[in-house]
């Protein structure tokens, strides 16, 4: 069972980090929901959220696709 929970507009799932939407910056033209392939990302009250967030493959098509860059797919390099 997957386990997920909203903080602010972040969403963290099991410790896997989602994209970030930044909805101060957002316009809701909906290019992220259109983009994205595993259809992770949906509307909702005329704003994207990540709807499904065990199908969201971190592709970083929402961030390329998002006109205003209010979508941040962040990566972190680690050495070992």
């Amino acid at each position: 069972m997957v386990q997920w929970l909203w903080k602010g507009d972040q969403s963290i799932m099991d410790g896997w980090a989602l994209p970030d939407i930044d909805m101060s910056r957002c316009t809701g033209c909906g290019a992220c929901v259109t983009n994205c392939p595993t259809r992770a990302v949906g509307m909702v009250a005329q704003r994207p959220r990540i709807v499904r967030p065990a199908d969201c493959t971190y592709c970083t098509d929402c961030e390329v696709a998002c006109p205003e860059g209010a979508i941040i797919c962040t990566f972190v390099v680690a050495w070992g």
